[in-house]
C-alpha cells in the first residue's frame, strides 16, 4: 500500500490527544474549496462529488457518484480536519488518516456474470484487510452506491444479493457483530462501479437503533436470506463535540414500509423517524443535537425528480436551511420507498 509522504503527522504521534479530533463536513461549490480549506487552516480528508469536476490538485480519496443533484448550485461534500494528514492508496482503495480517524474508499467494477454478492463480499474484506494494516479497527460510518439496486439477478433482488455478501463479510471480519455495524447508507446509482466510502477510527463510536423500529441486522427474512447490516445512528465523541452520523431513515416504522406511492406522507413519516432519533441519542451522548448549539447537514435522497416539490413542501415542517441540504436523485433499497434521508449532526 502506498503511504503519501507530502504530510507528515502520525496516527501514532504521542502527542495527539487521546480523544478522537472529529472531522468537519461542509457542502460547497468547487470553486469555493480551496478558498475555504485555506480560510479554516484544514486539511481535506475527503471529496464526494455527485456530478461537479473536482481538481486534480487534492491529495485526498475523491469519489465520482453518478447521483444528479436535484436543486441549487452544484455542490461538493468536502471533508476536512485542522490536523494533518497522512494519505494512503492501494488498487481500488484510498485513504486519508488524521490522528484518530480515517476517511477511505472502496471501488471495485462488478464483471460481467459475477454476482453483486461476490463483488460486495470481496469489497468488504479489502476495507478490513486495509483498516487491520492502517491499525483504525472501528467503523463509525459507511455509504454504498451501486447501479440498478431494484433489478433482478440469480431469483435476489441486487439490494438483497448486496446484503447477502456484506452480512457475509461482516459477520466473519468485525469484532462485536452485529451491535458494533455503523451507521449506514445505500443508494442506487445511474451508473458506475460498487463505491463505498467509509469513516473509521482508533476509538470506538456508540451506535444506536431508532426507537421507532426494528434494528435492520434483526429484520424478518421477508427482506431477504440476509438482514442488512446497519444501525441507524452512530455517536462520537471528543472533549469539544458530539457527532450523530444519521443513517439513511426512510418511511419505515417497525420494519413495514408505510405510505407506499405517496412521496408527501412518506417524507413526513421519515421526519417522524428523525424526530425521535434526535432525543434519543440526546440521551446517549448527554448533548443536544438541535437549537444553536448544534449545526446539521442532510442530503435527502428522491426515487422520481417529478415529487421534489412535494417532498420539499413536506420539509418545511422540519426545516432545513438550504446551505445544509442536498437534494439527490437516487434509487432507494426497497422499490417501494420514494424518499430516504441521511444527516450528519454536530454539537457543541
Amino acid at each position: 500500500m502506498r503511504q503519501s509522504q507530502t504530510q507528515t503527522a502520525s496516527r501514532k504521534d504521542p502527542s495527539l490527544s487521546a480523544s478522537p479530533a472529529l472531522p468537519h463536513c461542509a457542502f460547497l461549490e468547487t470553486a469555493q474549496v480551496s478558498s475555504w480549506l485555506k480560510a479554516h487552516h484544514a486539511n481535506p480528508l475527503a471529496i464526494v462529488s455527485f456530478g461537479s469536476h473536482v481538481p486534480d490538485t487534492f491529495p485526498c480519496p475523491v469519489m465520482h457518484l453518478d447521483l444528479p443533484e436535484l436543486a441549487g448550485p452544484s455542490r461538493l461534500e468536502v471533508w476536512s480536519t485542522t490536523d494533518q494528514i497522512k494519505t494512503y492508496r492501494d488498487e481500488g482503495f484510498s485513504a486519508s488518516a488524521s490522528g484518530h480517524v480515517l476517511f477511505g474508499t472502496v471501488t471495485l467494477i462488478e464483471q460481467p456474470g459475477q454476482p453483486i454478492e461476490t463483488v460486495t463480499e470481496r469489497a468488504y474484506r479489502r476495507l478490513f484487510s486495509c483498516l487491520q494494516d492502517l491499525s483504525f479497527p472501528h467503523l463509525w460510518r459507511i455509504w454504498n452506491y451501486f447501479p440498478d439496486i431494484n433489478g433482478f439477478a440469480d431469483g435476489l433482488e441486487r439490494y438483497q444479493g448486496f446484503c447477502l455478501g456484506r452480512h457475509r463479510a461482516l459477520a466473519d471480519m468485525l469484532p462485536g457483530f452485529p451491535h458494533s455495524l455503523p451507521a449506514g447508507t445505500a443508494v442506487g446509482t445511474r451508473s458506475g462501479p460498487l463505491q463505498i466510502y467509509f469513516m473509521a477510527g482508533t476509538l470506538p463510536a456508540t451506535h444506536l437503533g431508532n426507537p421507532r423500529q426494528v434494528h435492520a441486522y434483526e429484520y424478518p427474512q421477508d427482506y431477504g436470506p440476509r438482514s442488512p447490516s446497519f444501525a441507524r445512528a452512530t455517536l462520537s465523541r471528543s472533549e469539544a463535540h458530539s457527532q450523530l452520523y444519521i443513517a439513511g431513515t426512510a418511511s419505515v416504522v417497525g420494519h413495514t414500509s408505510q405510505h407506499v406511492g405517496l412521496p408527501r406522507k412518506q417524507t413526513l413519516e421519515t421526519i417522524q423517524n428523525l424526530k425521535v432519533l434526535l432525543p434519543h441519542a440526546e440521551d446517549a451522548a448527554h448533548r443536544h443535537f438541535s437549537g444553536p448549539q448544534s449545526e446539521a447537514l442532510y442530503k435527502v435522497y428522491v426515487r422520481d425528480a417529478a415529487h421534489l416539490s412535494e417532498v420539499r413542501e413536506a420539509l418545511r415542517s422540519f426545516p432545513l436551511s438550504s446551505e445544509q441540504v442536498l437534494f439527490l436523485q437516487g434509487a432507494l433499497c426497497r422499490k417501494e420507498l420514494l424518499v430516504e434521508i441521511e444527516g450528519l449532526v454536530t454539537s457543541d
